[in-house]
């Protein structure tokens, strides 16, 4: 009977804990496509090059042969609207200022409202054609008044390309992407972000213009003849009722595309969402098209698996390295703080131990009294070591005094060398027994 018993209950048991690990395989939620911290699911980028790039640190999170040298088309334009904001913003030029429509400028082919030799036009108006309807004419133009000559101007191109830190191997030929007698202009996908980076930086106002889906051809006249964006991801095509209005991408504001026969369809890309805005480039994809939805698949990728996150508060003390013994000071030690704050745009959900802090202090002869705030004492370096740690650069910001430490008096300073001498001799001896 006892045996029975036993039987019974074991069988119940079984069954109770069967069926409770059905039930809790059942309502159990799917799990996630990206477990916290975990790498993203790669993707695949149907184009010769990509990249997609954080528009604020320059940090990488995707890229396909970034470093090969293909003709960029009219993504040249970048260059020639950093050089004419530049100039601008130099007072050089002025928005305002008029340009006389040269022989050479007009007989410029390819994308772009005609323009008349001999027509005035506003640098603005100008800046509006190329910037919107990637107009050759008009980046001729341009570049001619900014420059003195289109020579002056491509030579100006290069040398900023230079500065820039640009590959082995870029050159421009000219200030709108069309192929010459020269040949053709070429940089990589990494040069592209680069480049895009930069212009964002300097000259944010070049938003104002790339953001507009369609423009007249002069400000002054609404009844002017229109000119419509290539860009055909931006956000503003969702307002207007036509085939582009389906393209249209959140956040998407900029900022140049770029078609030749040799160059493919290329497009440097820009938006702002959750906080952060990020660059993509595709260079030589198949048709229109696909480069937009070669860029939309970038944008998701870094928009749907990357956060931002804050490592360290600008003006807080750093844990490894809190303060610095001094010399000479009225005080032996200062607290030293973070000069900057740190941010980094890394997978979703990874957690604080994924980040190494390091630190260290300047060598003793630079930490003398009398000490400023805000005097550099150190550095940190913050190193990432969670999902695809390959793509970070470690990140490394000052360290600075919290206050300053007065230079201590002579008697206050004999006072302390006394003091150590007779601590070091009490040492000494106790260390002979």
């Amino acid at each position: 009977m006892l045996r029975e018993i036993r039987k019974r209950v074991v069988s119940v048991l079984v069954c109770f804990l069967t069926v409770n690990l059905l039930l809790s395989t059942a309502i159990a939620p799917a799990a996630s496509a990206n477990t916290v911290g975990a790498a993203p699911q790669p993707i695949s980028v149907a184009a010769e090059s990509a990249i997609l790039m954080d528009a604020e640190t320059g940090q990488i999170l995707y890229e396909k042969n970034a470093d090969l040298l293909l003709p960029p088309a009219s993504m040249v334009k970048m260059m020639t609207e950093y050089l004419v904001l530049e100039a601008i913003k130099q007072n050089r030029i002025t928005w305002d200022s008029q340009v006389t429509i040269s022989k050479n400028s007009a007989a410029t082919g390819g994308s772009g409202i005609r323009l008349a030799e001999g027509h005035r036009y506003t640098v603005k108006d100008l800046f509006r054609h190329m910037s919107i309807n990637s107009s050759n004419p008009a980046s001729v133009a341009l570049a001619e008044y900014v420059g003195g000559t289109e020579e002056n101007f491509v030579a100006m191109m290069n040398a900023k390309g230079r500065e820039f830190g640009l590959s082995d191997g870029f050159v421009f030929v000219n200030p709108t992407g069309l192929p010459d007698d020269r040949g053709d202009s070429l940089f990589t996908a990494r040069d592209a972000a680069i480049l895009a980076q930069r212009l964002l930086k300097d000259h944010p106002e070049i938003l104002e213009f790339s953001s507009m889906p369609r423009a007249t051809e002069r400000e002054s006249d609404p009844n002017s003849q229109p000119m419509d964006n290539w860009n055909r991801m931006l956000e503003g095509w969702k307002d207007f009722d036509n085939y582009f209005s389906s393209w249209a991408y959140e956040g998407l504001d900029g900022l140049k595309t770029g078609h030749t026969d040799a160059a493919g369809w290329s497009f440097t890309g820009t938006a702002e969402r959750n906080g952060f805005r990020l660059i993509s480039v595709v260079m030589k994809t198949n048709s229109e098209r696909e480069r937009f939805d070669e860029t939309r698949k970038l944008l998701d990728y870094g928009f749907n698996n990357f956060e931002k996150q804050v490592v360290l508060i600008a003006k807080s003390a750093v844990e490894q390295l809190k303060e610095v013994d001094i010399s000479k000071g009225k005080e032996t030690k200062v607290a030293i703080v973070a000069e900057t704050g740190v941010e980094m745009l890394v997978p979703k959900g990874t957690t604080a131990d994924q980040f190494v802090i390091t630190a260290e202090p300047v060598p003793e002869d630079q930490r003398v009294a009398p000490i400023e705030a805000g005097q550099l004492m150190g550095t940190a370096t913050i190193t990432y070591a969670g999902a695809n740690a390959d793509l970070y650069e470690p990140v490394t910001i000052n360290l600075v005094a919290a206050n300053e430490v007065e230079k201590a008096g002579w008697f206050q300073l004999l006072l302390r060398a006394i003091g150590k001498f007779f601590s070091d001799l009490f040492g000494a001896v106790k260390n002979i027994f």
